[in-house]
């Protein structure tokens, strides 16, 4: 492809999405098709001669775009939002287009520096000491991964004794980080939730005592603010508190609710953050940053730095002393410029747009969170802080059975996604079924939520 042609295919490809952005709510938001079925209509070999572009972008229409999931669909209320914008995707674009590989300063300056100072600008606007220094990593999963690291390896000979704490309804992700880590199952402890599945701070307390009663040394406590399940937001402070008093590695994962606090009414579900030795939080969830973009902050950057640098020769240069590398800053060696497109949504948009649309989500939460109550056949499972709202449908014939429960919501929700006006996922609470409604998409609006909630009644009333 010469220039030329790049030039006329990239304007079309343009004109693409922002035809693709306007129709989005038209398409149905999971696709119907079968398990293999897209493999099976591909070649099985790579082609020996090229195509023309045209023909390439034809069997993506064709092929391809007929089995994606439309996770910026406003009718998406699954698992969490994974959010894009317009500015973000410009700025993948020329960040894809330079072609930079991030991993040191020498390698883009630029990337390096402007990193610095949107973590700064975000870490400000979270309400986040100023002790803490920011680094973008892939996912809040690698985010935890790299706490449990550098806090194994600051406890130097003591963690062959190791042990780690999470609460029950912390993400799975945790579990896994832990894992990696090398911390075996039998030193994990995880720990009971009160009636809004929030950690216990008092089983946290004795699991600790017990632990360094039997001679093992708490490494690591992770906390969460808006578990996954119910966006549970954990007691920070007097988890921190422990944790600090015992030694261990304080990690608070914030990875959905997080940005929410950016709104100053919201940073109260963060008391107790100041505690931590390293949070993380997304932006690529709620706020308008395309996948992917994890925030993590850690306090001690030289205990951090101690177990990820590398330094081999062909990679030092004269400014190492005074610069940041962040290739010693994560897992990878290699780094996307992520930086920017997080730069262009926050000059873009500004912080007071994006607390309107953070506000506008967590009204409408809200707002679903008081329909369900109001209804006598249904139940709302969990508190909604946030914009999730945890739902089932319970019909008088059913009360008190809840395997038949379990079986009439999750056929219940089978009818509604089968619309293919909106997409739902599940949890299990208490071992009880529960659908999940995830407030989030950006071009969700309050129509939407009716909608769902409509569509949620009437297959109830089926």
């Amino acid at each position: 492809m010469d220039h030329e042609a790049f030039r006329q295919h990239g304007h079309a490809m343009v004109d693409w999405l922002a035809d693709y952005f306007r129709d989005l709510e038209q398409r149905r938001v999971v696709p119907e098709v079968r398990p293999g079925e897209i493999r099976a209509a591909l070649p099985s070999a790579a082609p020996e001669l090229g195509a023309p572009f045209e023909t390439i972008f034809a069997d993506f229409e064709r092929q391809i775009l007929p089995g994606m999931t439309h996770w910026g669909h406003p009718g998406w209320f699954a698992y969490f939002p994974s959010n894009g914008s317009p500015p973000s995707l410009l700025a993948e674009m020329l960040a894809t287009g330079l072609g930079a590989q991030c991993m040191s300063w020498i390698t883009s300056p630029a990337a390096t520096e402007l990193e610095q100072v949107v973590m700064a600008w975000l870490r400000d606007l979270l309400g986040l000491p100023t002790a803490f220094t920011g680094v973008i990593q892939d996912t809040a999963s690698s985010s935890t991964l790299v706490a449990c690291l550098t806090a194994r390896d600051r406890m130097g000979d003591a963690a062959s004794r190791m042990t780690a704490y999470c609460s029950r309804e912390a993400h799975s992700s945790v579990a896994k980080a832990f894992r990696l880590a090398g911390i075996p199952a039998d030193r994990v402890r995880v720990i009971a939730v009160d009636d809004t599945y929030a950690m216990l701070p008092e089983a946290l307390e004795d699991a600790l005592a017990a632990d360094a009663a039997a001679g093992l040394v708490p490494g690591i406590v992770v906390a969460t603010m808006g578990t996954t399940s119910s966006t549970a937001c954990d007691p920070l402070r007097a988890i921190g508190e422990l944790a600090q008093a015992v030694g261990a590695w304080y990690h608070v994962d914030a990875a959905y609710g997080g940005t929410a606090a950016i709104c100053p009414e919201i940073r109260p579900l963060l008391d107790g953050v100041e505690l931590a030795d390293s949070v993380v939080t997304n932006p690529h969830k709620w706020l308008m940053t395309h996948f992917d973009c994890s925030a993590y902050y850690v306090r001690d950057v030289e205990a951090l730095q101690k177990t990820f640098r590398t330094s081999p020769e062909y990679l030092r240069t004269a400014q190492d002393q005074e610069v940041a590398n962040f290739r010693d800053w994560g897992i990878p060696l290699g780094r996307r410029f992520r930086a920017l497109k997080l730069w262009f949504v926050l000059r873009s948009y500004g912080a007071e747009e994006l607390r309107t649309l953070l506000r506008k989500h967590i009204a409408l939460g809200h707002e679903l969170a008081s329909w369900v109550d109001a209804e006598p056949q249904w139940e709302r499972m969990a508190p909604a802080p946030l914009g999730l709202v945890c739902l089932r449908h319970v019909p008088p014939e059913l009360v008190g059975d809840e395997p038949a429960l379990a079986a009439h919501n999750a056929a219940l929700m089978a009818r509604v996604n089968a619309t293919g006006e909106v997409f739902l996922t599940h949890t299990l609470l208490d071992g009880r079924y529960a659908m999940r409604v995830a407030i989030g998409a950006w071009r969700t609006e309050r129509r939407h939520v009716e909608r769902v909630w409509g569509l949620l009644r009437e297959a109830g009333e089926t």
